[in-house]
């Protein structure tokens, strides 16, 4: 199912992304969020595709919240799909977006991929059996141990308390940060050892149910940033707190937990 599913991203993408890529109209959604017929289209291919491998409702972002918490209450296996992760970029050339789709089973993912068509990587995994980038295994750096001030972070601050962005911008405790703009990518790329550290305020469940699944089977680490367990809670919206490496995870989360106080500026 891990290669017919991304056989099924892949010409997806294919037929209804990469065709409209620069060249589509947008509108704007009530949270402000761009919509594109490509998200529209992704998510109605995705619809069909999904059900023939696994015949199970398919909650995707592109729904209004009554019918995405409607599926959530009424079944305990359904695929959770984000159709164009990074409609921004998508919008405006960027080349940094994704196709991510979970197989979810009582809240939890047990079969996950993200596709990159600007890359054509197709990162996937599967609940206990690992994470792949490809057809090769995708392991987490485990040796030597990134000291975190060497880390290279992935860091989305708007939706982290001002407090603790500011911190973060005047005392950085790793090397650098980016932000491009794709969760569901951002991720895999931790999981690929491209980044080190994740920390985001909050992220919706189809941004991380698949990426997720392929970091912490890649052999990463994930919290958040209240202190729970990652998958504890309601599933909205979750703060990120990750890294891809275990004693590096705890570093972080000791830095992020320290208490917040105004900083100073640098004279």
């Amino acid at each position: 199912m891990r290669t017919a599913l991304i056989n099924a991203l892949r010409s997806i993408a294919e037929s209804e992304v990469l065709p409209r890529y620069q060249h589509v109209s947008h509108d704007r959604k009530a949270d402000g969020s761009l919509l594109t017929e490509a998200d529209l289209a992704t998510q109605r291919a995705l619809d069909v595709a999904l059900r023939t491998l696994y015949p199970c409702p398919v909650l995707g972002e592109e729904m209004t919240s009554h019918e995405q918490h409607r599926l959530w209450q009424h079944h305990d296996r359904l695929w959770c799909v984000d159709p164009i992760d990074g409609t921004s970029n998508f919008v405006h050339g960027i080349p940094y977006f994704g196709l991510s789709v979970a197989l979810m089973e009582k809240g939890r993912p047990i079969l996950g991929a993200v596709y990159d068509p600007i890359r054509r990587e197709a990162f996937s995994a599967r609940a206990g059996q690992g994470a792949w980038l490809n057809d090769q295994p995708l392991v987490c750096q485990s040796n030597p141990a990134i000291p975190l001030h060497h880390a290279m972070a992935a860091i989305d601050f708007k939706r982290l308390p001002a407090t603790l962005a500011t911190r973060l911008v005047v005392t950085p405790p790793y090397a650098s940060q980016r932000n491009f703009g794709a969760c569901t990518l951002e991720w895999c790329h931790l999981a690929a050892n491209r980044f080190s550290l994740l920390l985001h305020g909050g992220q919706k469940l189809w941004d991380y149910a698949a990426g997720a699944l392929v970091l912490e089977e890649a052999g990463g680490c994930c919290h958040s940033l209240e202190g729970h367990a990652f998958w504890e809670g309601q599933p909205w919206t979750r703060s990120v707190v990750a890294a891809n490496q275990p004693l590096l995870h705890q570093h972080w989360y000791e830095w992020l937990s320290q208490p917040l106080s105004k900083p100073s500026w640098p004279r």
